[in-house]
């Protein structure tokens, strides 16, 4: 089954059954909270903690492939990252190209589809270059979607997914009438993969910090202490044991949600 460009008051009583029957996530979302405390916690300085939050997310997308995940999207850089001070912004640019230049490679040989979400215009041209090559390297791959949001904000996903489509009535190409969730959902990054599942945040804060918002609007939210760097291949498989053992209800009553889970 595949939810895409549905809202979930639109489905079908077997999607429904289905979705409450999931104990893996189609889609998991993961805030990657802590590299920077995690760095100075040790005494280094914090593009220490960004270069061990690499081998975090190797791990990761690996267990996630393993487990069969389809759709995984990290929150690699926000649209208010750019805050932060500069050097440490030019330090992680250039995390950015030299990881995509090392790991590419082997996320192509394990099936793995890489999909850059975010405004990219912001980017040094070289860096914009190598994620086009990447992308396009592994655009056939089926295994796993890795989304990576790089210079992203929910707000903006939905504004600039509102301004297409605001676009298209003043041209006349549609109606305002036309103006649906559904036709928003298709202008969205990632409008052709499932909605969020499992959103994880690390680092012991409890928010979404601006994240996926339309995507995750029926997710389930797990919160760990554990700092980005520490999120290893158990901290996953609890969270998605955590994900398993609730009860997603989707506006339904538990009674109906424990004789849909009934069903065979």
């Amino acid at each position: 089954m595949s939810i895409d460009s549905q809202s979930s008051s639109e489905f079908t009583p077997e999607e429904l059954t289905e979705l409450v029957k999931l104990s893996i996530p189609k889609h998991v979302a993961i805030i990657m909270d802590g590299n920077g405390r995690w760095a100075q916690a040790q005494g280094k300085p914090r593009v220490m903690g960004h270069r061990a939050g690499v081998k975090a997310v190797r791990r990761v997308v690996s267990t996630a492939r393993e487990m069969g995940v389809g759709s995984l999207t990290l929150f690699a850089f926000s649209s208010e990252n750019w805050r932060r001070p500069d050097k440490e912004v030019s330090l992680l640019m250039e995390l950015f190209f030299s990881v995509l230049q090392r790991e590419i490679k082997l996320l192509h040989k394990n099936g793995v589809r890489l999909n850059i979400i975010g405004d990219i215009s912001r980017f040094p041209e070289r860096l914009q270059k190598q994620i086009a090559s990447a992308e396009s390297k592994t655009a056939d791959n089926s295994d796993l979607i890795l989304n990576v949001a790089a210079n992203y904000g929910g707000r903006w996903d939905i504004m600039q997914a509102a301004a297409a489509l605001a676009k298209k009535v003043e041209s006349g190409e549609m109606s305002s009438s036309q103006f649906t969730e559904e036709a928003l959902n298709e202008h969205l990054c990632m409008q052709n993969q499932p909605e969020v599942d499992l959103m994880i945040r690390t680092g012991g804060d409890f928010r979404i910090s601006n994240f996926i918002l339309w995507q995750a609007a029926y997710a389930e939210l797990v919160f760990t202490d554990t700092l980005w760097p520490d999120f290893d291949e158990g901290a996953f498989r609890q969270s998605i044991a955590t994900f398993a053992s609730r009860q997603r209800r989707f506006g339904l009553t538990g009674c109906q949600i424990e004789s849909m889970q009934a069903q065979k």
